[in-house]
Order: C-alpha cells, then sequence, then structure tokens
C-alpha cells in the first residue's frame, strides 16, 4: 500500500525536477520533447507551465582578427573586449492527457524544443561575425499509447508525430563605411529565415505501479526544413563599397535546407523505500547533423547547387553529438507535500567554435496538492557552464571563424519553473 500511495504523489516530480535542466542544454535545445503527461494515471489530465532560464555567458579576451572586413566595432576602430552573449528566455509548455479504456492514451502539447538567443551588440570587437542571433521554434505534438499486461506490470507501446515551424534571424557587420556616408549607413546585414516541417515518434515503456517503477526508451526523428526561406538585407551597405557585387544595397530572397535533430532518450525510476523515489535519464541528441547551414540567392535555385561555393551567407554552427545524463532522487512528505533534487551533466556540443561548453546542473522543486485533482509545481535549479574558447575551425578544407576569437570562464546559469496541472 505505501508503495501506491508513494506512486501517486511523487513520481510526478520527476517532470518538476527537468522542467529547467534540460533548458539550457546544448545545441538548440530549451524545452526539448517532454511526454511524461502521457503517463499520468488519470483519465484526463491538463498541464500548463513556463520555465524562466538566465544563462550569464560572458565573452572575454575578444580579438578581431581579419583586418580584410575592417577593425574595431565599426570596421574602422574601437570596440570592447568584452560581450554579455546571452539573452534570458522563457520555455512555455502546454499538454492534455485523455485516456480511452482500460489501455490506450492520448496526448496532445504545445512547446518551443528549440532554440537560440545571443546577443553581444554592436559593441564588441567581434560584431563581423555577429551582433544578434536569434532562432525559435513552435511544436505541436500528438502522441498516443497503448498498453497491455505483461508479468507484474504493464507494457506499453508509444507513437506519435508534430507538426514544427522554425523562424530566426542574424545580424552582423558586413563592410566598414566611412567618410559622409557613415552618417547614413552603418554596414549592416540580415539574415531571416523560415520555415516549417513534421517528425515523428516511437517508444516502448514498461511499468509496475506497486513499486513506482517505469522504465521508457522514446525516439524522435529528425526533422528536415527542406524549404528554409528568407532574406539578405543587404540595404545598409552601400553599392559604392563594391560596384560590381549585386547583392549590396537591396533585399535578397534566399533559400537553404536545415535539419532538427533526432533524439533517443532512456528514463528510469523507481521506488527504493517508503515515500522514496529514485530517477534517471540519458538522452543523446545528433546535433552534428548541424554544421555549416547554406543560404543561396533564390534566383539562382535549380541552376546550381547551394553549396559553400555558391552561397551569399551561411548561419555557421559546428556542433558536435549532444549527450545529457541526470538523476536525483524525490520524497513525499505528506499527503500535501513532496520534494525533488536532480542532478544533470549535459555535454558541450561546441568543438573550439563557438562558447557552448559542459553544464553541470543541480535542480531542485516541490510539488503541492491542496487537493486530490490539482497540483501546483515550483522548481528551480543552478549550474555552472565551464569555461573555453572560440577560434578558427576547419571545416571541408574551408576555415571559418577566422573573424574573432574569444575565451570565457565558468558561467552560471540558473533557472525557475512553474506549473499546474488538473485531473480527473
Amino acid at each position: 500500500m505505501a508503495s501506491r500511495m508513494f506512486s501517486k504523489g511523487v513520481t510526478s516530480l520527476i517532470l518538476l525536477s527537468s522542467l529547467a535542466s534540460p533548458s539550457f542544454a546544448g545545441g538548440l535545445e530549451r524545452g526539448g520533447y517532454n511526454i511524461d503527461l502521457l503517463f499520468d494515471n488519470s483519465r484526463f489530465a491538463v498541464q500548463s507551465g513556463a520555465t524562466y532560464v538566465m544563462p550569464q555567458r560572458k565573452l572575454k579576451n575578444v580579438k578581431d582578427t581579419d583586418p580584410t572586413d575592417g577593425l574595431g566595432t565599426n570596421g574602422i576602430g574601437g570596440g570592447s573586449t568584452t560581450a554579455d552573449d546571452t539573452e534570458d528566455y522563457w520555455v512555455p509548455y502546454l499538454g492534455v492527457k485523455v485516456g480511452f479504456g482500460d489501455a490506450i492514451d492520448c496526448m496532445g502539447d504545445y512547446s518551443t524544443p528549440f532554440g537560440a538567443h545571443t546577443n553581444p551588440g554592436a559593441d564588441w570587437l567581434g560584431v563581423n561575425d555577429n551582433i544578434e542571433t536569434k532562432i525559435s521554434t513552435r511544436n505541436y505534438g500528438l502522441t498516443c499509447s497503448y498498453r497491455f499486461d505483461m508479468g507484474p506490470g504493464q507494457f506499453r507501446l508509444i507513437g506519435g508525430g508534430f507538426y514544427q515551424t522554425v523562424e530566426g534571424f542574424k545580424t552582423r557587420l558586413v563592410a566598414p563605411i566611412t567618410g559622409p556616408a557613415a552618417l547614413i549607413y552603418d554596414g549592416t546585414g540580415r539574415l531571416e529565415l523560415a520555415d516549417q516541417a513534421m517528425g515523428w515518434r516511437a517508444g516502448i515503456a514498461y511499468e509496475i505501479p506497486e513499486y513506482a517503477f517505469r522504465a521508457s526508451l522514446v525516439y524522435n526523428s529528425k526533422v528536415k526544413y527542406d524549404d528554409l526561406t528568407g532574406t539578405v538585407d543587404l540595404t545598409e551597405v552601400p553599392k559604392a563599397v563594391s560596384p560590381t557585387n549585386p547583392y549590396l544595397g537591396v533585399v535578397t530572397p534566399v533559400y537553404g535546407s536545415a535539419e532538427a535533430p533526432d533524439s533517443v532518450e532512456l528514463k528510469l525510476q523507481s521506488g527504493i523505500a517508503p515515500d522514496w523515489l529514485a530517477f534517471g535519464s540519458v538522452k543523446w541528441t545528433n546535433w552534428s547533423v548541424l554544421q555549416s547551414i547554406a543560404f543561396c540567392p533564390k534566383a539562382t535555385k535549380g541552376v546550381v547547387a547551394c553549396t559553400a561555393n555558391s552561397q551569399l551567407t551561411s548561419l555557421d554552427l559546428f556542433y558536435r553529438d549532444g549527450w545529457t545524463i541526470s538523476g536525483g532522487v524525490g520524497h513525499k512528505f505528506n499527503e500535501y507535500w513532496a520534494g525533488a533534487v536532480s542532478l544533470t551533466w549535459d555535454r558541450g556540443t561546441s568543438q573550439g567554435y563557438g562558447a557552448q561548453t559542459d553544464t553541470w546542473t543541480l535542480g531542485a522543486g516541490v510539488s503541492y496538492t491542496p487537493v486530490e485533482n490539482v497540483e501546483w509545481r515550483l522548481a528551480g535549479a543552478v549550474g555552472i557552464m565551464t569555461s573555453g574558447e572560440s577560434g578558427t575551425y576547419v571545416y571541408n578544407g574551408r576555415t571559418y571563424g577566422n573573424d574573432v576569437s574569444y575565451s570565457f570562464g565558468d558561467d552560471l546559469v540558473a533557472a525557475l519553473s512553474t506549473s499546474v496541472k488538473v485531473k480527473f
């Protein structure tokens, strides 16, 4: 009986304790994919929540290393050797779960699984590389499962699909502007992009409710953005800079292609004593699919292949695959309150280019259940983004990152999350 009472009160803390940690994992990870609501034992459940993440990555020892594109913040001198690189952000979530009979459960959800926002500004020495970059996604999913008795517990087959949109922009200094023209032009260029695509997931799970035991293995497919479209705006760079360049001084429609990565996640939980639960997870994410994303003039589509040799610009990421390992314990204090703590390690995806290094995160949260069908959760996390440096990187025989170099120390990241679940 103690195990059953425990499973009703504390297993939900696994979701609570994990809300913050994945929100600042490597690559473009934010909320990621989360289908924990599918396992709720109620016939109907709705959950809404949000996480606020505060990364504090500070770049230092910045050097403008390419004199051919101008030196300094305006291309002619000056500029700071430090910059605050990251912006705070919100990660919203909404899920609805419905049970059909004794065997079928379905869940619909809205989330923002991937994103990025760096904003070092226009006053640092790396403006030729980046002034501001922002990428955001929206994900609408439907996931169902079929469960049946097997041994002392139940086996569950999981499948579903999702529709995902992406949009973003990048602004940087393209050319230095001197003389009277500097009163009219600032020399910056801006890439804007957008697309939408579909993905799918499949998985299995095994549960023994009596012991609050659950093991799940879920695969989320790649999302192939084969029709990325947008514009490159060079109206802030006058034709006089290079009279033979047809793209200066105008807005040019562009196209490209990219993939959001596939992932595999194993999650485990088990009651270890009356009112105590242990949980953990291991996740692999195929971030190496994102290297250099070329954008080519739309007028050339079907004429020449869009590659590094024909591109107008590119979005350079050069990620390696990500690994995230998390573990923790939860405890039910009484019929109203429960708590959990967790420790998460995320392997950095940068490879000497960029500022995504290993992250260690300590998370903690509480759950309050004032009545049987309402649950409120509050969680927080604090972590260390480890030190490193960024410079040149060679990919397919081409050298990238040779416009700026910088280093960074061990920086703080923190997050707060809250959610409310109503179930019947």
